[in-house]
């Protein structure tokens, strides 16, 4: 039956269902003609298309081209099986129908094996791909690599996301006391080695924890990967908020303390590049304490069962209150459930995040929350603006009125498919209550695109009244193995002492496609693998692998670097090929540096027997396979116990939580504090174990730093803080023919550092310090250099500048860099990272 309207002249017309194309216009003849004869008038009677503007679709095909396509077309049709008798699909329609899939678990794979994310088609339209880490991953836009202003505006003012699938999650499953126990054997720092409060926020699972995993199997407990490890929240409802008056800090507690023999489950996130590695040895501790305590602990890989989709950028939190849509049951003290404005059902609510200045002291900055929530291409398409600029968004009173008709429709398309969620709960097919720590036992995928497709435009019939048959409908809805919610867990990761505003989605691998569209409609911003490198240079924090070179996977990305560096210069004149640089840095030449000590660093002396045997033992990891001899002091604590352990705590190194403010005045007020601090350096036996600090690096007037730029260590009558070393004619220059001899190449992939023979070479020559592991990002307003420099150098440079250099003691440290094809240095200030933070475990 039609809809009644009430017509002008007040009579009473049925709406019909079926529209007569040919009775609709024949009321209309004459208005049709009128304007056909406007457009006669104005054409001069040539209505036709000019020739050069008719669009000819086969013009570039040829009379060969055409033949060989002809040809290629009835080969396939004759390629036909006997037995089923079916056409056999050419391989571009078994790729298209690959990549269309969406099964619960796993990845595609290509014809060499390299995986894709379940992004793969969309990045691979718009960016430059590379193959990566076991996987085809989107390295950046397409280009050469530039852009990073226009980046770095979008995170200011906008939402930037990536899609990070490629992380591994390793579940470890077993007592709590004995996974307790697993993790103080590989993590460092581990779960209990934070305070008391800190501690039980975490293995309760209010908050997640970093840490960097380290091999117990190699002696000296090598660092594989920093990780992020989560605990699955306890089975008890009572939880309550302990505020930390010191650090102003807020983590969840939970009354209920389990027993030591309570089965827990935890996730350790790993980086793809080390996922194979830190899986051998969580495999291998969790068998050492099951064989030393007669018990089970289960570890395994859930590899292709998980996704995680980062989120940056200032307006972040706006972006995930308009798409996330959590069900009612799912409210936290952190999110909270508002009802729609314009009134709904009892679960029809949204996620709110409290983002504004009074609710900031009550954000924990490590906060898990896990919600199950809608599928957001099911919610109303509202017509608001994207979430790019807050300053131009419209007003809801013009929305409204302007776009009243299509919130309307797409108010009718919610209904439409809450409706279709009846039909699967009729089947016996309800939606799934489980958690995403459930996803080792299998997540129903959403429904498919052509379900919702179908449903409507069904929907958009009905509001036109016009006949739809149902049989296509019916044949779309006939496959209901579906879910119309997500488990998912939500990641806070804002750092108070930094400017990184980011959130991460966990949610079953099946979801990615579900959430990236809309993500991307509302406004954000895809990004690869080199625009995250240079957000996490602009925010301050390190990036694996990049500024991680005591890790295997370091090593092996920076081998793979120097490769493609020498491909490309082979491919270029042999005039215009720019001479080699070593690709990593040579760390083990700071060992030359230690092994001077104050007055060879001073003088630019050469080297002795006794350096050289110095150099030599240096030399040792260098030829097996290590080209990092050393340790990354990450924590206040180690870098306290490695100055201790050396008897070197009286240097002016002072991390932050060993009575920070009280040394410094010390040191400075106590005349004798820096004469004994003096003497003990000349005195001491600098040996080849080295302890490396990350620094950022600041240029003082100009200069640009790129990755792998040598740190060097000024001399004293450096005039650092004058402009005469900052002017291009007057500037600390290293001869142009000792450039390329600085570090000269013994072996493939071997490089040592070359002592200067030549006096004006000699005076020139600093002394290395350290190396950039990240340089500047160009399009930065204060651009910063990532870099790692050794600790007792850096102490000695801040003795000798605090002692008679500068009146106004700076804690930063003044240092010179040159980059590896340049021939001046230029002046930087250091800035110790473990003297600002008590730990250095944040990274991207």
């Amino acid at each position: 039956m039609g809809e009644k309207v009430i017509t002008a002249s007040g009579m009473d017309r049925s709406i019909p269902r079926n529209i007569n194309v040919r009775k609709f216009v024949e009321p209309r003849a004459s208005e049709l003609e009128a304007l056909q004869s406007i457009i006669w008038n104005r054409m001069n009677t040539d209505i036709c298309d000019q020739r050069s503007k008719r669009r000819r679709t086969s013009s570039y095909l040829t009379n060969a081209s055409r033949k060989r396509k002809n040809k290629k077309m009835r080969l396939d049709s004759n390629d036909i099986d006997l037995e089923k008798g079916e056409k056999k699909a050419s391989r571009k329609k078994r790729r298209r129908a690959e990549f269309k899939m969406n099964s619960g678990t796993g990845f595609s794979t290509s014809g060499d094996g390299t995986k894709r994310l379940r992004t793969h088609v969309w990045h691979a339209k718009r960016f430059t791909m590379t193959k990566l880490w076991g996987f085809h991953l989107p390295l950046g836009l397409q280009g050469r690599g530039k852009g990073s202003r226009a980046l770095l505006k979008r995170y200011k003012d906008g939402v930037l996301i990536h899609d990070a699938s490629y992380y591994v999650a390793i579940q470890l499953e077993g007592p709590g006391d004995s996974l307790i126990s697993v993790l103080r054997m590989v993590l460092v720092p581990s779960t209990v080695s934070h305070s008391q409060d800190i501690s039980r926020a975490i293995i309760s699972g209010g908050i997640y924890g970093r840490a960097i995993l380290h091999d117990v199997r190699a002696p000296g407990a090598n660092a594989i990967a920093p990780v992020t490890y989560m605990w699955r929240p306890c089975p008890c409802g009572n939880k309550e908020f302990n505020v930390d008056n010191h650090s102003g800090s807020v983590f969840k507690t939970i009354d209920c303390i389990d027993t030591p023999s309570t089965t827990r489950r935890l996730w350790i996130w790993l980086h793809a590049s080390a996922s194979s590695e830190g899986y051998d040895a969580l495999q291998f501790a969790c068998q050492k304490e099951m064989d030393e305590r007669n018990i089970s602990i289960d570890c395994s890989s859930l590899e292709g069962q998980l996704a995680k989709l980062e989120v940056f950028g200032s307006n972040a939190s706006q972006l995930l209150e308009k798409i996330l849509h959590p069900i009612a049951r799912a409210s936290q003290n952190l999110w909270q459930l508002k009802k729609h404005s314009s009134g709904g059902s009892e679960g029809d609510s949204h996620l709110k995040i409290f983002s504004n200045l009074e609710n900031e002291s009550y954000m924990p900055s490590h906060e898990i929350v896990s919600v199950t929530l809608k599928d957001p291409r099911t919610l109303p398409k509202e017509k608001i603006a994207d979430v790019q600029d807050s300053t131009s968004m419209p007003k809801p009173a013009d929305l409204s009125t302007t776009f009243s008709k299509d919130i309307e429709i797409s108010s009718n398309n919610e209904v439409s498919l809450s409706s279709l969620d009846s039909r699967i709960n009729r089947d016996g097919f309800s939606p799934e209550n489980k958690e995403l720590w459930d996803a080792n036992s299998g997540m129903r995928p959403p429904v498919e695109d052509t379900v919702i497709c179908a449903s409507r435009h069904e929907t958009r019939m009905n509001h036109f009244c016009i006949d739809e048959p149902t049989a296509e409908m019916s044949k779309h809805l006939s496959p209901l193995q579906y879910s119309s919610t997500c488990p998912a867990l939500l990641l806070n990761e804002n750092e108070e002492s930094s400017s990184l505003v980011r959130w991460s989605i966990i949610l079953p691998i099946s979801w990615v496609k579900a959430f990236w569209i809309p993500l991307i409609s509302r406004g954000a911003r895809a990004i690869g693998l080199r625009e995250r490198h240079w957000i996490s240079c602009e925010v301050g924090l390190p990036s694996f692998p990049w500024d991680f070179p005591d890790c295997a996977a370091y090593s092996r990305f920076m081998a793979k670097e120097a490769t493609a560096v020498d491909n490309k210069a082979e491919c270029s004149n042999f005039i215009k090929r720019p001479f080699k640089i070593p690709i990593p840095p040579p760390w083990h030449s700071v060992q030359l540096t230690l092994t001077k000590g104050p007055d060879g660093v001073e003088n630019n002396g050469a080297s002795t027997e006794k350096i050289l045997a110095h150099c030599e033992t240096a030399m040792v990891g260098v030829r097996h396979g290590k080209s990092f001899d050393g340790i990354v002091a990450r924590t206040s604590s180690l870098l306290f116990d490695f100055l201790n352990e050396m008897n070197l705590g009286h240097l002016p190194l002072f991390p932050k939580g060993q009575d920070k403010k009280a040394r410094i005045l010390e040191f400075l007020n106590n005349k004798s504090a820096l004469d004994q601090c003096k003497n003990s350096i000349n005195q001491t036996s600098y040996t080849t174990r080295s302890c490396f600090v990350r620094v950022l690096l600041r240029a003082c007037k100009k200069g640009s730093f790129e990755e792998g730029a040598v740190i060097c260590a000024p001399k004293s009558s450096d005039p650092l803080r004058t402009s005469r070393l900052e002017d291009d004619e007057s500037a600390l220059r290293v001869p142009e023919s000792a450039i390329r001899h600085y570090f000269k190449e013994q072996s493939p992939s071997t490089w040592e550092l070359q002592l200067p023979e030549d006096y004006i070479a000699r005076e020139s020559h600093r002394w290395p310090i350290g190396f950039v592991t990240t340089g500047f990002v160009h399009g930065s307003k204060k651009p910063v250099a990532e870099g790692l420099c050794e600790a007792t150098l850096l102490a000695r440079l801040r003795e000798q500048q605090w002692d008679g250099m500068f009146a106004k003691k700076k804690e930063q440290i003044y240092v010179l860099v040159r980059n590896m094809r340049s021939s001046a240095y230029r002046v930087a200030l250091a800035t110790v990272i473990l003297e600002q933070l008590e730990d250095d475990l944040e990274f991207m």
